[in-house]
């Protein structure tokens, strides 16, 4: 009983599948820790940035830092009202939210500029 195997569409004769790639898996391997070394970085160089927002005409104002940390907080004397604490609460959590919107868009521009040069779909 003899055995007849046949080639698969778009095989050649003597070639083994996925030959030659080796060098090629290398490669790629080294450019994605050259990225990783990049991402890492432009990480810390955004963990170094600030941004600052303010609210009620400049009655609070915050800032915070890459890693999303507060690093000040100022508020002029003439909007602390003991009678309407609400307010004040009001004033901070917007220019904190604000801040921390800023310091989120930046991170993402900082990145998209290292990832949309790498031209990986998704990235």
């Amino acid at each position: 009983m003899a055995v007849i195997r046949t080639m698969g569409k778009g095989m050649r004769a003597g070639k083994k599948p996925g030959g030659g790639g080796g060098a090629n898996m290398q490669k790629q391997l080294q450019q994605m820790q050259a990225v990783q070394r990049k991402m890492e970085e432009t990480q810390a160089e955004i963990d170094k940035m600030e941004a600052t927002a303010t609210s009620g005409g400049g009655a609070v104002t915050v800032t915070v830092n890459g890693t999303k940390q507060i690093t000040n907080i100022e508020i002029k004397k003439d909007v602390v009202d003991p009678d309407d604490v609400e307010m004040l609460q009001d004033l901070i959590m917007v220019a904190v939210n604000e801040a921390l919107r800023q310091m989120e868009e930046i991170s993402q521009a900082e990145m998209s500029k290292l990832t949309g040069s790498l031209g990986i779909p998704g990235l």
